[in-house]
């Protein structure tokens, strides 16, 4: 029986497993011990691996004083209706689960087609958040979004690590510091959120994105934003439209004068499914000062700068650093973990209902994030990746799709501010179906 809080009696209950995630460097948990005592009232119990939440943390102990169950992984999953992970599951971890699991995480199904067909095997139902449909109603549950906060964050921080110099404007007995000048390259969740740290450490703040939209919030942050003689770029559900070879190449000549005069570039720009933009060649980072500093948010899909290199500094021309940050929510797992285990809990008030696991295929971020149903896998583009035929249609019904995709290319190319911004992984063809940052905003 779950435990409820008194005079709440649940006698079904829908356990929820939740094992140590394996991917190298994935320090995140699914759940975590304040979102196990949310879950209880909703007929959710959770059991969780031992040591699933060390890393970002969480012990063992913090999750059974919330109610939760701790054992070995074989224990965990022997009961279960459910998992829940960050990254996607291998196919050896699929293969070793019970038949018939319901799964829920950041799947990135076309990037991962050898995970969706073990899912399928084991007649399992998976969901993926990175597909989620971008509506309001969905807010709650964006995990890209929740995620892309903490890389914005987080970019901020190693920008200023490594700048050999001060962020902040200083007047001192020996003289005036002047501030630190840093720009900002696609203005969504990530972005917002870099804008707003940079401004709250004192940097004097320049922001571009090929979206007309993002003005407003960009200056509402206190930033400057940078307007080129470019057409917008606006797409469907808030995202920057697909461009042209010859309208990026005309965007980064004019970009050019504004990335030799910053100390710091951070860029954001990543199209989920797809390799990332090239926004700054390596001839415009030979032309910053020595000591400049780049970081890259787009560096597991392939990199905004030329020079990029995930996971790794590098040196160019006059001593320019470029940090290529791979999966940069995963260096402050704390919050990350916080942040996804809320989207989690409300996602799967869509998939329980007093303790029974019943979702309904007929709401749009139920279907919209379903990969695999019962077996059979539901998702277009997954299906394309898979080598399958397209669904025929039911009576009725016109052919599933994948959702609308968001089409961007060019700095702000990640899903619209779904979400204020104060409060890793490969490329996923899928993903791009998500109507819905970034910034950051493909899976990490």
């Amino acid at each position: 029986m779950v435990r409820a809080p008194v005079g709440v009696l649940i006698l079904a209950a829908v356990k929820l497993a939740v094992p140590t995630e394996t991917m190298p460097g994935e320090r995140r948990v699914a759940v975590v011990p304040d979102v196990v005592a949310r879950l209880a009232p909703t007929g959710v119990e959770v059991a969780v691996q031992s040591g699933a939440g060390v890393a970002a943390g969480f012990p063992d102990e913090a999750y059974r004083d919330k109610g939760a169950t701790v054992s070995d992984l074989e224990s965990v999953l022997r009961s279960a209706d459910m998992v829940a992970t960050v990254q996607p599951p291998t196919p050896d971890e699929v293969a070793s689960w019970p038949e018939g699991l319901s799964v829920v995480g950041f799947l990135q199904p076309g990037a991962h087609s050898a995970s969706v067909s073990a899912l399928s095997s084991r007649r399992s139902t998976a969901y993926s958040l990175d597909l989620l449909p971008r509506i309001s109603r969905a807010q709650s549950m964006d995990a890209l979004s929740s995620q892309a906060t903490v890389s914005g964050y987080r970019a901020v921080l190693d920008a200023a690590e490594l700048l050999p110099k001060f962020f902040p404007l200083l007047m001192t007995a020996a003289g005036t510091v002047p501030p630190a000048k840093v720009l900002i390259m696609g203005a969504g969740v990530a972005g917002l959120q870099a804008i707003a740290t940079a401004r709250r450490l004192g940097a004097q703040v320049r922001a571009y994105d090929v979206r007309s939209a993002a003005k407003e919030e960009v200056q509402s942050l206190g930033a400057t934003f940078v307007e080129l003689p470019l057409e917008t770029q606006e797409g469907s559900g808030g995202y920057a439209r697909e461009q042209s070879e010859d309208f990026l190449a005309r965007q980064r000549e004019m970009l050019s004068r504004e990335v030799a005069a910053a100390d710091v570039v951070i860029t954001t720009a990543a199209i989920p499914g797809r390799r990332a933009p090239v926004l700054i060649t390596r001839a415009m980072v030979e032309q910053m000062e020595p000591g400049a500093v780049i970081v890259d948010l787009a560096a597991d899909s392939g990199g905004n700068c030329e020079p990029t290199e995930a996971g790794r500094d590098v040196v160019v021309g006059r001593g320019v650093v470029v940090r290529g940050l791979s999966n940069p929510p995963s260096s402050m797992p704390a919050h990350a973990s916080f942040l996804y285990a809320r989207n989690i809990a409300n996602f799967l008030g869509l998939l329980v209902s007093d303790g029974v696991l019943a979702p309904d295929f007929d709401d749009e971020v139920v279907a919209g994030t379903c990969v695999v149903r019962s077996g059979d896998v539901v998702n277009a583009a997954a299906r394309d990746a898979l080598g399958l035929p397209p669904l025929a249609p039911a009576a009725g019904h016109d052919a599933p799709a994948a959702a609308a995709s968001p089409g961007a290319s060019g700095a702000g190319a990640e899903p619209p501010t779904a979400v204020l911004p104060n409060p890793t992984g490969p490329v996923d063809p899928t993903a791009a179906a998500a109507p819905a940052d970034t910034d950051q905003e493909t899976p990490q």
